[in-house]
């Protein structure tokens, strides 16, 4: 294993507790708060906005080398999830949140460029997807350990370990990432001109839509597991584990596929499987086996998609790799922040707890579509645009 492929995946393993830790703790901070689980779900939200805000300011970096700018970044994991470990009110705990967010999208996007410049040739997607690997095991292990100190302990305690885990992802960069230079200065306006193109528009429009979609039934797949399929606070922690490997497989397995396959047929296909998914969710919840079966191939296809699109953003935006890195992420995490609100909005709508699976159907259908479009314009064989290269404006 190259050991700077896994000092990023450190990295992303704190992000990944930081980010899907909430969806397990919900209910138990929503009490601790005297606040309602639906206003709870606002913390979701404001991580997400976080890094909508912190993946832009990349535009800024692109003279600091890039190992540089990762060990910076991680940094800041630690700083932004011990303030949310120490934050004693909705408010404050609402700002820790948003702090806790900013680094999370300029990581993922700088990330995968150096994963892909550490790659071996022809491995690039698959070191994308090792890098992903560390949010994934996050979901398979991080997050249910942290689950269960959350509801054996105090949830404050998983947010001290994700900023100590940033500052051992500090140091394994320093230590363990070779120096891979800087990227081409292009001028701050030079690098727009991907945006220009067809693809990374379809790209970040397939990441919204499907992320959003999906997203809508996870953000409250907590309150849906002890409500609708009535599983106790006890077994979450194994629940949050068995969704947890959904994402690891997804990940690993699309990002391998994605090395051998285009990566937006891969991408498509993984978002398209989601959609019966979805509504056999919504009308099997009530039988546990069914259940805990379809959580665990929902996780699997949101993030399925991950790494072929992750890897696809940096081929498609020759010029502005930082930019079209960050707007991946934007698009993630708005969709992420939307799904949040859209869910709460159904389920105060309905009350029903599966019924944001339903309303995700649609959502994710559209992002299909994008990238089947992309596929079919420049992926497929014989398809007018050669892959990875700019497309003539329409």
């Amino acid at each position: 294993m190259n050991k700077g492929l896994t000092a990023l995946a450190l990295g992303t393993f704190a992000l990944g507790i930081a980010e899907f830790l909430m969806m397990g703790i919900l209910s138990n901070i929503a009490a601790s708060m005297n606040i309602s689980v639906t206003t709870a779900g606002h913390f979701i939200s404001a991580y997400a906005a976080g890094v909508c805000c912190g993946a832009p300011a990349l535009l800024f970096a692109r003279k600091i080398p890039l190992k540089k700018l990762m060990a910076i970044l991680a940094a800041t994991i630690a700083v932004g999830n011990l303030c949310a470990a120490i934050a004693p009110t909705y408010w404050t705990f609402m700002a820790a949140r948003f702090i806790s967010g900013l680094p999370h999208g300029a990581y993922f996007g700088v990330g995968a460029i150096v994963a892909r410049k550490l790659a071996a040739p022809g491995k690039q997607v698959s070191a994308v997807s090792i890098m992903i690997a560390g949010m994934t095991v996050a979901t398979l292990v991080g997050v249910p350990a942290g689950t269960f100190i959350a509801n054996t302990l105090q949830w404050r305690v998983a947010f001290y370990t994700v900023a100590a885990a940033g500052i051992l992802t500090y140091i394994l960069i320093k230590v363990w990432v070779r120096d891979v230079g800087k990227l081409p200065d292009m001028g701050f306006k030079g690098q727009f001109g991907f945006l220009t193109t067809l693809p990374p528009w379809l790209i970040f429009g397939g990441v919204i839509f499907g992320q959003t979609g999906i997203y809508c039934w996870y953000s409250y797949i907590d309150p849906m597991l002890t409500n609708a399929s009535r599983f106790t606070a006890a077994r979450l922690p194994w629940l949050m584990a068995l969704a947890g490997f959904g994402m690891f497989a997804g990940n690993l397995i699309a990002g391998r596929l994605s090395d051998r396959f285009k990566p937006a047929a891969v991408a498509a296909a993984v978002m398209a499987a989601a959609i019966p998914i979805l509504a056999l969710f919504h009308l099997l919840a009530d039988i546990q086996t069914a259940a805990a079966l379809l959580m665990m191939l929902g996780t699997a296809s949101l993030f399925g998609s991950g790494s072929p699109l992750q890897s696809s953003i940096v081929g498609y935006s020759a010029g502005g790799e930082m930019l079209g890195a960050a707007c991946i992420q934007i698009a993630y995490n708005a969709g992420n922040a939307i799904a949040a609100y859209i869910g709460g909005l159904v389920i105060n709508a309905t009350g029903s707890y599966t019924a944001p699976s339903l309303a995700g159907i649609p959502i994710t259908a559209v992002g299909v579509i994008l990238l089947i479009i992309l596929y079919r314009r420049n992926e497929r064989p014989g398809a007018l645009h050669h892959p990875y290269s700019p497309a003539p404006k329409s």
